[in-house]
């Protein structure tokens, strides 16, 4: 048996490819996009590492073209999602024993693939299946999911090495066992790393999943799940089993062994979640682990003193990269008057002329929303902020879904701070602007706190140091996430780690320590070298 303690190499986060004209990476992204887009693939359900098809059909399709189908896929059901259950929990037998080491390896391995020769095809099927340009997959992934693997490897590290002190003649230890059952991870379709991260964060701690991947995702995460496998995971430790969410997340959430729900998506969703399985919490073994990221209502505050160029590429960048579906995305903005004065026209010059359209042109800025029912989401926004009375639409705004969800980057004006698109998420390329009354800077930040139920990120523009302070203190609880002189999205694992609170999720913070806490149950280990051979104490005789 090997007793050495081996060190986690220490992580560095992942250079991102720049794509540039006559570069390598380019010409394989290229290549691996046509490829893709030129085959049809059929997707199973992987269970136990098996093969599984159910002749019940779901098709992941191109949004950007979205009669172009990437695949098909089998969706599990009730049999499929109880054998899933049973492999996992006969998995978790062998995997929860497996030395922390080992189980690292397999995530060192599986980004070292990533950054690799996998690199082009987890980009290429996101860019494709998820209308992503090339930069926003590349950021996405490859780079923040070979971050989270190898960050992941050494936060656990740490958290194993942290033991508690032992006196003389005792001995002390803290062991982290992985938690007593299956956890659930249900993944979105805006991030593949999300997507990697959400079951393989509690698998690296020695824990089992189900994976329910989003059905507007399922090409990209399969292809994450066949380079988990070629890295070495066990078969069992991570199943897919994609397919209609509510069946699938019920029929887990009413087992016994349940441990723990790993879930990103919308707060509705998470909320409802959290109350099925307090309504069941008599039936469980254990008390389940929920952690979940939900969304946001994200700010962009600036103040007098703020620089003029880098807010208005802040906002461009902020609001409309992956076209506004990041639960980070910038989508309410407070302007003071003067300096709106001094923005508008170039703002909304530089937003009439962002490009959109197919992806595989990499000279487009932004491409389509993820379906059908995001579209008619913001296309009834922007309806309505065009008949409001206190809303008015200064730039974008058109809607095209004859072949692609396509919808212009539009930035609304809002006269009231508490106009709807002001308030709920709408996950697109919609921001809306609130001009405040030069001045009243410290009055506008109480809007910003008390505007929006979420409390994901935010941001602040300012020179003028004071203003600065003033908006972190009076902003603490609004954003769990906060940014001075830049946009509020973009967070990098090792860097800033992600997650917001109040309506925005449990702000366990992926791509940190805190995150891999939640998937152990500690276990305390005193051994005594001298042990008392008498039960009596000194204070007991009497003198």
């Amino acid at each position: 048996m090997n007793n050495a303690w081996p060190t986690v190499p220490p992580p560095v986060n992942e250079p991102v490819h720049a794509y540039g004209p006559g570069s390598p990476e380019k010409a394989a992204l290229k290549a691996e996009l046509e490829r893709q887009a030129g085959t049809q693939e059929e997707i199973p359900l992987v269970i136990g590492g098996k093969r599984i098809t159910t002749g019940k059909l779901g098709t992941a399709v191109m949004p950007h073209d979205h009669g172009h189908v990437l695949a098909t896929y089998h969706e599990a059901g009730p049999e499929e999602i109880r054998k899933a259950i049973e492999v996992s929990l006969e998995a978790h037998r062998a995997w929860s024993t497996t030395p922390w080491n080992a189980r690292a390896a397999v995530f060192l391995r599986a980004a070292q693939l990533l950054a690799g020769p996998w690199r082009a095809r987890l980009n290429a099927a996101t860019m494709l299946n998820q209308s992503k340009t090339c930069h926003q997959a590349e950021i996405d992934s490859a780079c923040e999911l070979i971050d989270f693997w190898r960050f992941n490897c050494a936060f656990a590290a740490e958290l194993y090495e942290q033991q508690p002190a032992s006196p003389t003649g005792v001995w002390n230890s803290l062991e982290l066992r992985p938690l007593e059952g299956f956890t659930l991870a249900v993944t979105p379709f805006n991030f593949t790393a999300i997507a990697g991260n959400l079951p393989t964060a509690p698998a690296l701690m020695g824990n089992v999943a189900l994976w329910k991947p989003s059905p507007s995702a399922v090409h990209s995460n399969y292809q994450l799940m066949l380079l988990l496998e070629e890295a070495g995971l066990p078969p069992g430790v991570v199943n897919f089993v994609p397919g209609p969410a509510e069946a699938i997340v019920d029929q887990a959430l009413a087992h016994r062994d349940f441990a723990g729900l790993h879930y990103t998506g919308s707060t509705a969703v998470f909320r409802g979640l959290w109350k099925k399985i307090g309504d069941r919490i008599d039936g469980y073994r254990n008390y389940p682990r929920i952690v979940g990221e939900t969304g946001g209502k994200d700010f962009i505050v600036a103040h007098e003193s703020a620089d003029e160029a880098t807010l208005t590429t802040a906002i461009v960048r902020g609001a409309f990269e992956y076209q506004g579906q990041k639960c980070s995305a910038a989508s309410r903005l407070y302007v003071p008057q003067s300096l709106w004065g001094r923005i508008r026209e170039p703002l909304l010059e530089t937003v009439r002329e962002l490009r959109m359209g197919d992806v595989r042109d990499f000279r487009n800025f932004m491409s389509a929303v993820i379906h059908e029912r995001a579209f008619d989401t913001h296309a009834a926004a922007i309806a309505e902020a065009r008949a409001s009375n206190v809303a008015e639409v200064l730039v974008g705004g058109e809607t095209d879904k004859s072949q692609g969800y396509f919808v212009r980057p539009t930035i609304i004006q809002a006269e009231v701070p508490a106009y709807r698109t002001m308030r709920e998420e709408l996950f697109g390329p919609i921001a809306t602007v609130f001009v405040y009354p030069d001045g009243e800077f410290e009055k506008t930040l109480d809007l910003v706190d008390g505007t929006s139920d979420y409390a994901l990120t935010g941001a602040v523009f300012a020179r003028d140091r004071a203003a600065v302070e003033l908006a972190s203190a009076r902003l603490r609880f609004a954003a769990g996430n906060f940014y001075i002189n830049d946009k509020p999205t973009g967070a990098v694992v090792g860097n800033q780690p992600f997650g917001g609170g109040r309506a925005s999720g449990t702000d366990d913070k992926a791509g940190s320590p805190l995150n891999l806490q939640r998937w152990v149950q500690p276990r305390t280990i005193k051994e005594t070298f001298s042990a008392p051979t008498d039960h009596r104490y000194p204070f007991l005789t009497e003198e």
